[in-house]
């Protein structure tokens, strides 16, 4: 019983409250008869937000946006000076590959012309060695030559003798020398 007890208790509860509700319009927003007062709290709500944002919130989201866009104008002007520096960098490093293209041809061409110096030289001292070798063979030779017809004269002039002997006769020095001469002229 003690349960009847408590649930008519609950009943009673909760049929007095749903009379108490059923007694009442409903949702307040919906009642017609505080829509002005709403409205009023609504505008006024709405103003002060204006106010408030408008004064203090979009100053400071406006000044946000201003450092952000000269952050940015900054940054790209920043970009473009290191991009004008690259350039320049780029630039100079051409002209020194260049000039030491160039320094490095007019090197090899040193060394060619000091090497091509150092060729003609060596070939003039060699040429002038050969020179010096021809003119002593051709003087040895010369000198052979003169000795050899020195030798020929006198082996002619003994085979003349012996000759003009063996045959009977008698032959002077100088017949055979004046004989042995003008034939070995020609």
């Amino acid at each position: 019983m003690a349960t009847e007890t408590h649930s008519d208790g609950l009943a009673d509860a909760v049929g007095v409250d749903m009379a108490e509700h059923a007694s009442t319009p409903g949702m307040p927003q919906l009642d017609f008869s505080t829509w002005g007062n709403q409205i009023f709290w609504l505008v006024l709500a709405l103003i002060a937000t204006y106010f408030i944002l408008s004064r203090v919130a979009l100053p400071r989201i406006g000044a946000v946006l201003a450092e952000r866009q000269g952050t940015i104008t900054n940054d790209i002007a920043a970009a473009e000076d290191l991009k004008a520096k690259a350039v320049e960098a780029e630039a100079a490093y051409d002209k020194a590959l260049l000039d030491a293209r160039a320094e490095a041809h007019s090197i090899v061409g040193q060394a060619k012309a000091d090497m091509q110096a150092d060729l003609d030289d060596a070939i003039s001292r060699a040429d002038a060695e050969i020179a010096a070798k021809a003119a002593e063979s051709e003087k040895a030779i010369a000198e052979i030559r003169a000795s050899a017809l020195e030798n020929v004269k006198v082996v002619a002039k003994d085979t003349a003798k012996e000759i003009v002997a063996a045959m009977g006769g008698k032959a002077d020095a100088k017949t055979i020398n004046a004989a042995v001469t003008s034939r070995m002229k020609g």
